[in-house]
């Protein structure tokens, strides 16, 4: 019951202040379209370049939002510009939802 609460408090929050509308997510559709991504973030989403960030395990909702600024233009990158560009919201959506499904395990240092 708590849970449900919860949700309903959060879709209203969101619909208050203007958050785009929630799309069905198909992690294996963004699993798909993360073939593009690979070349930068790493087949599963664990990079290795250093100047590219790992995507792997990040909330779908921080992804998605990342995704529309640089395909709006509100956030700057000459690569992730041309890469977001034609992403519509539900590849976008769906791409979120891919990298966020990714389990990441984080070990202290012995």
């Amino acid at each position: 019951m708590k849970r449900f609460r919860l949700v309903q408090w959060a879709l209203a929050l969101g619909a208050a202040i203007g958050l785009p509308p929630a799309h069905a997510q198909d992690a294996q559709a963004g699993r798909q379209k993360a073939q593009a991504c690979a070349v930068c973030h790493g087949p599963l989403g664990l990079s290795t370049a250093p100047d590219a960030p790992s995507l792997a395990a990040q909330p779908a909702m921080y992804l998605a939002a990342q995704l529309r600024a640089y395909r709006s233009g509100a956030r700057k990158h000459e690569v992730m510009a041309v890469m977001a560009k034609p992403l519509t919201d539900e590849d976008i959506a769906n791409l979120a939802a891919w990298f966020a499904s990714i389990r990441v395990e984080a070990q202290p240092p012995q």
